[in-house]
């Protein structure tokens, strides 16, 4: 069969001040119509770059020093622009790692895809309307009627994502790159969201291109992989061959990367760092010309919780179902109702002036890195900002030897600080967020996914680099995640939310081994099913 993409001894080379950085180094393979070919690497391996290259959308200060893109045989870096645009969106279309930056804050999710649908196919009123209705249901949005009127700031990371999805397969593309398409979604919906690729493919005979670290899927969802390492792919093959029997010592590793299971042990007699009783997030839905409430969402529903010093609280559920609402409440970022007591003060109704003194000791990595970081802001300013504003004794050279030594500590070149968050990939930014949360030495941290954005071998590191850090620095830690493993390597305690509640809460080890509700089972049976498909066991 005929490739319908063949990318041949290509690549991509950055220019900065004077230097050329070589991101893509001679790489060649090809996708056939109908196939999945994954592209897996660490963090700045050039994955997403290749994926970018593809519909030519690389930055100004790249350029191509070889090598050809041929897409049903014409050369895409030879076509104009206005050319290119006719292929984007119609012949092939990509779901980008971080939805908060790719969707339009100021259009609600309804617009932007009938946008899409008018721009492409001419659909307009209330066919396109429909279809779009019919594209959310499928990607897995609840209520779909209802959600055409909101915004990308109301729904969740997951629900985002699937949001682009819908975008991307709207057309019913040739070739569909998807980049960390299910980075952001629970294991649950995570599952649902490849059976839909793995349908859709098959109805449509579409083409995908699938960039990953997850091994998992790659083994589920793939034909053939490539493997890529420092721009270049060091090893090729289908599934079965480099599952089976890898030959590249980067291949070895990658495969053998698993994080440890040491959870913090409980703390019984420990002074309680945070407490919530009855903790509530309702937003009001108003209808009608004088905007009366007419009922709620309830994104977190009467929560109560306690977290002692030095233990790990690991939060799951699935997408929406409040866990990143809570954390923000938690911090003091979203109103909420009911008493939260931090350090022994209640912190319910403070204002901006009276929590300030808190800010140093509580902190947040948020699940979006890219969005949570100033594109205008070099590395070093962004990571000491904080020392800026709570210790502001400290001279220029003492919080930039400061900034430096939190890039060290998660496993970022300290020479690099100079540098801007567009030159960073996606795992390296999320590393930045995690050095910018420590850099204060705080008690208590709320991480929010993250690990989602990291390779598996990067991900080992960093749950060995917060489980050292929590060590020597009793710290508290809120973890929120869908990745279960992570959670069990992690965490003391597990809650399990549904719908803004909590199903299910105990110890880790006892709740891991025996879950009690329908859901916790169902939720850990559909990451176990994930984790077979990796081969390794629980």
């Amino acid at each position: 069969m005929s490739a319908l993409l063949e990318i041949k001894n290509f690549s991509v080379a950055f220019r900065q001040s004077g230097r050329e950085t070589l991101a893509v180094d001679g790489i060649s393979f090809d996708v056939k119509k109908g196939e999945t070919v994954a592209v897996v690497g660490e963090s700045g391996s050039g994955k997403s770059v290749t994926g970018l290259s593809v519909l030519r959308l690389l930055p100004a200060s790249a350029h191509h020093p070889g090598g050809e893109i041929l897409f049903q045989g014409r050369n895409l870096l030879n076509l104009s622009e206005q050319e290119m645009r006719g292929v984007r969106g119609n012949d092939i279309t990509m779901v980008f790692q971080e939805p908060m930056t790719s969707l339009n804050p100021l259009h609600t999710i309804g617009q932007q895809i009938m946008e899409m649908l008018e721009v492409h196919r001419g659909m307009r009123g209330e066919a396109a309307r429909t279809r779009v209705v019919e594209l959310l249901a499928e990607v897995g949005i609840p209520d779909p009627e209802d959600r055409l009127g909101s915004y990308p700031h109301q729904l969740s990371g997951g629900q985002r994502q699937r949001v682009m999805i819908a975008l991307a397969l709207a057309n019913e593309p040739e070739l569909f790159i998807a980049d960390e398409p299910t980075t952001a979604l629970d294991v649950t919906v995570q599952a649902q969201i490849l059976n839909l690729l793995k349908e859709l493919q098959g109805r449509l005979g579409m083409a995908m291109l699938f960039i990953t670290h997850d091994l998992g899927i790659v083994r589920k969802i793939a034909d053939r992989v490539c493997v890529m390492k420092q721009g270049k792919i060091v090893e090729q093959g289908t599934v079965g061959e480099i599952f089976g029997n890898p030959q590249h010592p980067y291949t070895k590793a990658l495969l053998a990367a698993e994080p440890r299971i040491q959870p913090a042990p409980p703390q019984p007699d420990a002074p309680a760092i945070v407490e919530a009783d009855d903790l509530k997030v309702w937003y009001p839905i108003k209808r009608g010309l004088f905007k009366r409430t007419i009922g709620h969402i309830k994104a977190v529903d009467g929560v109560s919780l306690k977290i002692r010093r030095g233990e790990t609280l690991g939060v799951v559920g699935e997408s929406g179902s409040g866990k990143t609402t809570l954390g923000l409440a938690l911090l003091r970022l979203i109103s909420s109702q009911g008493p939260i007591v931090f350090l022994g003060n209640p912190i319910q109704g403070l204002k901006f002036k009276a929590m300030r003194p808190f800010r140093r000791d509580m902190q947040i990595v948020f699940q979006d890195p890219y969005g949570s970081l100033s594109p205008r802001m070099a590395i070093t300013d962004i990571v000491s900002e904080g020392l800026r504003v709570h210790q502001p004794q400290l001279s220029e050279e003492e919080r930039d030897r400061r900034a430096a030594e939190a890039l060290k500590d998660v496993g970022l070149d300290p020479a690099t600080r100079n540098r801007y968050p567009h030159e960073f990939s996606g795992g390296q930014r999320q590393r930045i967020a995690v050095a910018r949360a420590m850099v204060l030495e705080p008690s208590f941290v709320v991480l929010d996914e993250p690990t989602s954005a990291l390779d598996m071998l990067v991900q080992s590191q960093i749950v060995d680099l917060l489980r050292d850090l929590q060590k020597k620095r009793d710290l508290t830690y809120l973890f929120i995640s869908h990745d279960l493993r992570v959670v069990a390597a992690l965490a003391s305690h597990v809650m399990v939310m549904k719908s803004g509640k909590i199903v299910e809460q105990g110890p880790a080890e006892k709740l891991f081994k025996h879950p009690e509700s329908d859901y916790t089972r169902a939720l850990f049976a559909a990451a176990f099913s994930l984790e077979a498909a990796h081969g390794a066991g629980w």
